[in-house]
């Protein structure tokens, strides 16, 4: 038992590590292509040579970070077959779709038409170079589509029916899957998030050529572009996050009630704005908080548009107490009774297993039907209590508060800096303005990786939602081995990330000292 303790955590430890640093490479991609097509657009349009430049400059810092992104997410891929081989076999027909489609579609096109953005100026006409530009950053948008549709199933299982037979899920309905409300309400958070973080990002660099007095009015127009970009992600970012928190109520209940650290739901449940929660061994069910600082009824105006609503906390959802698709609060299955029907599942697959084996048929169909009539709560069989099926409420809960806050900082970030392009475009090269926005460049990533984080950390214990654990989904493998890699992986990302950090600052510092309006790649 110790054995499989230590090759979970190691697995997910892993898994974790390598998605982290994926992250820190996927929204700059997203946000910066559409930065680099607006720049450009702006070029063609006005005939403006000094926009050339710019968007050259831009581009081979996007180019840079491609680089790297495409490096880190073939690892995270590699490894469902290496560490996570129970959860490839058994959901491969479903998983495996969307991730070969972005593929064969998304990532062909990225590397078509990037080729023609970086090699093409001069060999083919300014429309033409423009539209590989436009079509480039649709192709990163895209393979970010089918990335997350395959995450937001396993966030949200459906179309698919698991077939005994074959030991495994099987997909019946592709639309249901590709089109989940998760999925593209996930989809649309991450893009118009990464145009958040990518309009920080200009902001800082741009502050960063003003601070050093170089290039003053290419960071101007720069920072006027990435602000206006920035702007509009942070707000469909909040109203796309506020459309995930509805969603997260309706088909995670516990993740939203570990999000607000809520033990005993209530009508009219109030909003944690800021708080800390009390040491785990001294909280209580009536009040968790050591100190908080709450919005009344927010919580139920945030997930019902009504303050007079009922709101599951983590020990109703156990007792069976929640919510349904309608809104409608309802009694349910305990988590006891769940894992009771789990275990009549996964009792009636090994029965079927034993029929196939004898050549029964008629014991293999009265099986299967046992396992389908059950099999919603097939991953509840393997938690060894109902507490299991309760996610790290600590990291949840101050993940999701840290991204609020930062978000709410970067909208008046993005207020603060459009003001003064337009009205006061002098205080833009103050000293302490400079500080700000290159500070802010630190605050976004923070955001955006407490974001992911609250996704994923959230839905624990769950591989695949009510359906697979983690401890069912890892390989059998000796944890040593898993820890010997996620040490080696741990060496390469940071030495890759050092090695981006060092190449962009070296081509901000060394396109600094030359005039990045005749800028040439």
């Amino acid at each position: 038992m110790n054995e499989l303790a230590s090759l979970v955590d190691w697995s997910r430890a892993q898994f974790a590590l390598t998605a982290m640093y994926h992250w820190l490479f996927v929204p700059l991609t997203i946000g910066l292509s559409v930065i680099v097509a607006i720049m450009e657009t702006i070029y063609v349009r006005t005939g403006q040579e000094r926009w050339k430049g710019i968007t050259k400059f831009w581009m081979t810092l996007f180019g840079i970070n491609f680089a790297c992104g495409v490096a880190t997410g073939l690892i995270l891929e590699f490894e469902f077959g290496t560490n996570w081989s129970n959860y490839s076999w058994f959901v491969g027909d479903i998983f495996g779709a969307p991730l070969a489609i972005e593929g064969i579609l998304a990532f062909f096109m990225e590397a078509t038409f990037i080729a023609v953005m970086f090699f093409g100026w001069n060999k083919v006409s300014r429309g033409f170079h423009l539209a590989s530009s436009w079509l480039t950053a649709l192709g990163v948008s895209l393979s970010a589509l089918w990335i997350l549709v395959a995450n937001s199933w396993m966030q949200y299982p459906v179309g698919c029916e698991f077939d005994p037979a074959q030991m495994r899920n099987v997909m019946t309905d592709f639309f249901a899957v590709a089109l989940s409300p998760v999925a593209v309400n996930k989809f649309f958070h991450a893009v118009f998030s990464g145009w958040c973080l990518a309009g920080v990002f200009v902001i800082g660099v741009s502050s960063w050529l003003m601070w050093r007095r170089r290039n003053i009015d290419a960071a101007k127009s720069s920072m006027r572009v990435g602000a206006w970009v920035g702007m509009a992600g942070i707000l469909l970012t909040l109203w796309t996050g506020h459309g995930s928190a509805v969603q997260v109520a309706r088909v995670q209940p516990m993740k939203l009630a570990a999000m607000e650290g809520l033990y005993q739901g209530s009508v009219g449940q109030s909003l944690v704005g800021v708080g800390i929660l009390k040491p785990e061994a001294s909280r209580t069910p009536d009040y968790p908080m050591a100190f908080s600082i709450e919005i009344p009824k927010g919580l139920s105006y945030l997930i019902y548009s009504e303050g007079n609503k009922f709101v599951p906390g983590i020990n109703d959802l156990i007792e069976g107490i929640t919510i349904n698709a309608e809104g409608d609060t309802v009694h349910s299955l305990s988590y006891a009774d769940k894992i009771a029907i789990g275990k009549t599942a996964q009792q009636a697959l090994r029965e079927y297993s034993a029929a196939y084996e004898a050549g029964d048929k008629s014991a293999m169909d009265t099986a299967a039907a046992i396992v389908k009539e059950n099999f919603r709560y097939f991953g509840y069989g393997y938690l060894p209590s109902p507490q299991a099926a309760v996610p790290n409420v600590d990291l949840t809960f101050y993940s999701f508060r840290i991204m609020v806050m930062a978000g709410g900082y970067l909208l008046a970030l993005f207020v603060l800096v459009l003001f003064l392009c337009y009205r006061r475009t002098e205080v833009l090269e103050k000293a302490w303005l400079c500080w700000l926005g290159m500070i802010s460049v630190a605050v976004v990533w923070v955001c955006s990786q407490s974001g992911w984080v609250l996704a994923e950390a959230g839905r624990q214990p769950w591989v695949i939602q009510d359906l697979m654990p983690v401890t069912a989904g890892i390989s059998g493998i000796p944890a040593s081995s898993v820890q010997l890699t996620f040490w080696i992986f741990a060496f390469i990302f940071t030495a890759l990330l050092i090695a981006e950090i060092s190449i962009m600052l070296r081509y901000i510092s060394s396109a600094s000292k030359t005039n990045i309006e005749k800028h040439s790649l």
